[in-house]
C-alpha cells in the first residue's frame, strides 16, 4: 500500500476507484465504503481512500489506522484538512482532485457525504457532474446496528459510557491500546499482582475509566487479563493517562516491550480507596471476574 500525508504527493497515470471522508475510526460503515472500492480495484484500476484528518482527537492513531488498511487498498492518502482543502469550492474539488489527480473512474461514499467551501458539496452535485468528468458516482446506505446508523459520534457516546460491548460491535473490532511498557512503582508487584503501565496516547480518545476484562499481545502471544484505564488516584494520581494491566498465565519482563490491548467488557469505574488494603481486596474480585468473564 502507498501511503500519502499529503494529497498533493499523489501522482499516478491509473484510474482510481476512490472512496473519502473522515475515516477516523473505520468502523463497519467505514468498512463498507473501503470494502466496496476493493472491489472494484483491478489491474486498470487502484483503490485509494482519501482520509481527511481534523486535527482532534481520534479513535485510532493514525499508526493503528495505516496498520488497518496496509492490506486492504492501493492507496491511503491521510490528508490534512488545510485552509486549502477547506476553502476550496465543491466545484473545484471535483474538477481539480477527483477528476485530474485522481483520474477517477469510480466515486463511493455515504449518503450524507459533504465537501468543499461552507460543505455545498453533496452527492446530488457529485451525480450532476459524473458524466462531464468520467466517473461513475456509487452511494453507499449507511451501516445499522439496533435500529441508528453506525457513525463516530456513536461509537465515542459508548466508549464515554464504558459500554467497550458496543463500541466493538460498532467497529467490528475490539477496542484498544498499544505502546512501550513503562516502568512504574511497583506497587502491585508486592501486592501479589504485577502489572504493565502502558502510557495512553494523548491523541485517542480512551474509554470511560475503570476495569476492564481484557486481552494483551505481548512478543506476538495472545494473553488475557484486566485493565484499570484512568490515573491510579489511590496511590498516584498520575500526571498522565495509563492503562495499567495485570495478565494471567505470565511472568516474564515486559518492561520496554511494545504490547497491544483490547477490552473486552467493562466491569467497574476507577475508584479511589481509603487503603491499599481495601485497593488490594478489590483488585482479587477484579482478577476473579476476569477469569471467569473469559471462561464463560
Amino acid at each position: 500500500m502507498q501511503y500519502i500525508t499529503d494529497i498533493n504527493a499523489y501522482q499516478s497515470e491509473k484510474k482510481s476507484a476512490v472512496t473519502l471522508g473522515k475515516f477516523d475510526c473505520l468502523h463497519r460503515g467505514h468498512q463498507k465504503l473501503i470494502g466496496r472500492v476493493k472491489e472494484l480495484a483491478s489491474e486498470e484500476i487502484q483503490s485509494v481512500v482519501c482520509a481527511f484528518d481534523m486535527g482532534r482527537n481520534s479513535l485510532l492513531t493514525k499508526e493503528e489506522r495505516k496498520e488497518r488498511l496496509e492490506q486492504e487498498v492501493d492507496c491511503f492518502i491521510a490528508c490534512p484538512f488545510t485552509k486549502e482543502i477547506r476553502e476550496m469550492e465543491a466545484e473545484q474539488f471535483i474538477l481539480q482532485i477527483l477528476a485530474e489527480k485522481f483520474h477517477a473512474a469510480v466515486v463511493v461514499v455515504g449518503e450524507d457525504f459533504q465537501f468543499g467551501h461552507e460543505k455545498r458539496g453533496d452527492v446530488v452535485m457529485l451525480e450532476k457532474y459524473a458524466a462531464q468528468c468520467g466517473y461513475q458516482l456509487e452511494v453507499v446506505k449507511k451501516e445499522m446496528y439496533e435500529g441508528r446508523e453506525i457513525s463516530s459520534t456513536y461509537v465515542r457516546e459508548a466508549l464515554a459510557e464504558g459500554n467497550v460491548t458496543l463500541a466493538n460491535n460498532l467497529l467490528g473490532y475490539l477496542y484498544g491500546t498499544e505502546g512501550v511498557v513503562e516502568h512504574g512503582h511497583q506497587l502491585g508487584r508486592t501486592l501479589g499482582f504485577p502489572t504493565m503501565n502502558i502510557a495512553w496516547d494523548e491523541h485517542k480518545i480512551a474509554p470511560k475509566f475503570g476495569v476492564y476484562a481484557c486481552e494483551i499481545e505481548i512478543d506476538g502471544a495472545r494473553y488475557y487479563g484486566i485493565g484499570n484505564v484512568g490515573i491510579k488516584p489511590t496511590v498516584e494520581n498520575e500526571p498522565h493517562l495509563l492503562t495499567e494491566v495485570y495478565v494471567f498465565d505470565y511472568s516474564g519482563d515486559t518492561y520496554g516491550k511494545y504490547v497491544k490491548v483490547w477490552f473486552h467488557e467493562f466491569e467497574r469505574p476507577e475508584t479511589k480507596f481509603a487503603s491499599i488494603d481495601e485497593l488490594k481486596a478489590r483488585v482479587d474480585k477484579d482478577i476473579l471476574y476476569g477469569k471467569n468473564f473469559f471462561t464463560k
